[in-house]
């Protein structure tokens, strides 16, 4: 109960590490990663990619089951990115601007985020959870714009479902190896996630011209 403690007073502080997401994930199993991931989503400083391989590779060892960690993953996930949209559409910005510096969401993630979402709506919520940054935002952001509710859950929870399968699939495929996703992500994450974004704006800029053309 003191480890608990701790690791919840060092979560809200400064962050939770690799041992604290171990600790959590093995003394509480899936209420632990529910709950992880539903505080994750909405901005607390945890790293979601990585709880989400360390799933994986408890997956790998027969400590859980794929098919459970994956249903208790998805409903965490997309319990948090609702009630981000909630609070973004009962607060507004001013909530945002006041307290989002505190969980690393300043102003310059909120206006990038703000633009690009004006531009390319749902498909944001989408590709934003492969996003460092945007994943803890795009929700906000739907929620102020007053994003139809429908269109919201159809992109965000889809996202929800590809974005875990995948981390979880990574950290089952990978085993003993599965750390070396977060190296991955520390080192290449940025400019990883730059080029997948690009990719998929140019794919769906282009699936949209041959639409209208073909109109």
């Amino acid at each position: 109960m003191v480890r608990f403690v701790h690791i919840l007073k060092k979560l809200f502080y400064k962050g939770l590490e690799v041992l604290d997401i171990s600790t959590l994930v093995q003394q509480y199993g899936y209420i632990g990663i529910f709950l992880l991931l539903i505080l994750g989503i909405v901005g607390l400083p945890i790293p979601d990619e990585v709880l989400l391989t360390y799933v994986g590779y408890n997956v790998y060892l027969g400590r859980l089951s794929l098919v459970t960690s994956i249903i208790v993953a998805i409903c965490g996930t997309c319990i948090g990115i609702t009630v981000s949209y909630q609070l973004g559409k009962m607060l507004g910005l001013p909530f945002l601007e006041r307290f989002g510096p505190k969980v690393k969401i300043g102003k310059k993630k909120l206006d990038a985020t703000g633009n690009l979402f004006s531009k390319y709506g749902g498909i944001l919520l989408f590709i934003g959870y492969f996003i460092p940054g945007i994943r803890h935002i795009t929700a906000y952001i739907a929620g102020i714009a007053s994003y139809r509710k429908t269109y919201f859950s159809l992109f965000a929870y889809s996202g929800a479902i590809v974005w875990v399968s995948v981390f979880i699939g990574l950290g089952n495929l990978l085993g003993g190896n599965w750390m070396m996703v977060e190296q991955f992500l520390l080192q290449f994450s940025k400019a990883l996630w730059f080029i997948l974004l690009l990719i998929v704006l140019t794919f769906i800029y282009k699936w949209l011209s041959h639409k209208q053309s073909s109109k």
